[in-house]
């Protein structure tokens, strides 16, 4: 028997977790990064390193001009190969509008356990890839690949941005209304998959939400009432909320009606299903997060849910709230909605 007519295994069966739930847990990646940072001074054109738990590292050029620089991959959050490398391609270049960037080319990280899946399947894997890329109106012009255990894709990117216009995570101000561009639940879905109890409505409108470029970012990046920018990825919105109070020294307030979500996954968390690493998730940080009485274990994961490609989540003066949404808007973002505000306050989140 040759690898290209060997049966291909589900994709999730060979992963131990997906997507950005197999983030190392924020508290250990904390630690970790703390042993191991360089001193900023010795690079005065670094302008956006590990300080902040940013989004993407910014390298000043000139004046005008600074590289957007990050990288992003994981294991399987589903099982079709095409959509796998879209998702992981979709979220690798969403760390480069987080920071109000353009991307401008990017590079290909593959892992991939070449005794094990057929060639046919990989390769659907890496024209996914290739087809956000075209989307994105940039080249994937290389990339690195090694024989893994697991299957692992993603992306390096590269942008650019003018350094008066970048977005940090670390300069929200009090008083800002905090918008979010992506409903939640993506971590409760793709849960629902690997378990075989998400229906083809559900597994639809997580590949939507998880494949929609977060183009805005860019455009957001030139309104002058936009403070903060980042995007709720592994850590979830409790997780990315929490790294803008800390960036700032500000209370972040979450009001838990107002979130958007997508369709069905209130009723999944309801009876249970969602990932390991929210647990994990919520282990890290739940000592700085106050939750209101009575809030339900379902709530609380949907809080603390694993977003894969998530949504921007934006810190913007009240005046610019509506002009943010607009935004949003014209790029397609229907279900960006106004989540919370930053106050006054010790650095942690509150949620109503």
């Amino acid at each position: 028997m040759t690898i290209d007519t060997i049966q291909a295994p589900r994709l999730t069966s060979l992963s131990h977790g997906g997507g950005c739930g197999c983030k190392i847990a924020p508290g250990v990646l904390s630690e970790l990064l703390a042993r191991s940072n360089l001193p900023r001074q010795f690079f005065p054109d670094l302008l956006v390193g590990t300080e902040t738990a940013d989004d993407a590292a910014v390298y000043r050029i000139n004046d005008e001009q600074a590289i957007v620089a990050t990288t992003d991959f994981f294991m399987p959050i589903v099982d079709d190969p095409y959509d796998f490398g879209r998702i992981a391609a979709t979220n690798a270049l969403s760390d480069i509008y987080a920071m109000g960037g353009t991307p401008l080319m990017a590079l290909a990280i593959v892992g991939m356990p070449i005794n094990v899946l057929p060639h046919d399947v990989i390769a659907k894997i890496l024209e996914g890839g290739e087809s956000v890329c075209r989307d994105a109106g940039i080249p994937l012009a290389g990339g690195h690949s090694i024989d893994s255990v697991e299957p692992i894709y993603g992306l390096v990117g590269i942008g650019i941005v003018n350094p008066r216009q970048m977005k940090r995570n670390a300069d929200a101000k009090a008083g800002d209304v905090l918008i979010l561009g992506k409903p939640l639940g993506v971590g409760i879905l793709s849960a629902a998959l690997k378990k075989n109890l998400l229906d083809e409505a559900g597994y639809r409108a997580m590949v939507q939400a998880t494949t929609q470029l977060n183009r805005p970012g860019a455009a957001l990046s030139r309104l002058e009432g936009v403070h903060a920018l980042t995007d709720v990825t592994g850590f979830g919105l409790l997780g990315h909320g929490l790294e803008l109070a800390r960036g700032a020294q500000l209370t972040a307030r979450i009001d838990s009606r107002r979130l958007p979500v997508l369709p069905g996954v209130q009723a999944l968390a309801e009876q249970g299903i969602f990932t390991g690493a929210s647990g994990r998730n919520w282990a890290s940080y739940g000592q700085n997060v106050q939750l209101p009485a009575g809030l339900g274990d379902a709530q609380r994961a949907l809080l603390t849910d694993p977003q894969t490609s998530g949504g921007l989540l934006v810190s913007c003066a009240p005046e610019a709230a509506q002009q943010v949404l607009q935004v949003f808007a014209d790029g397609g973002f229907a279900e960006a909605a106004v989540v919370g505000r930053m106050e006054a306050g010790e650095p942690r989140v509150i949620v109503d």
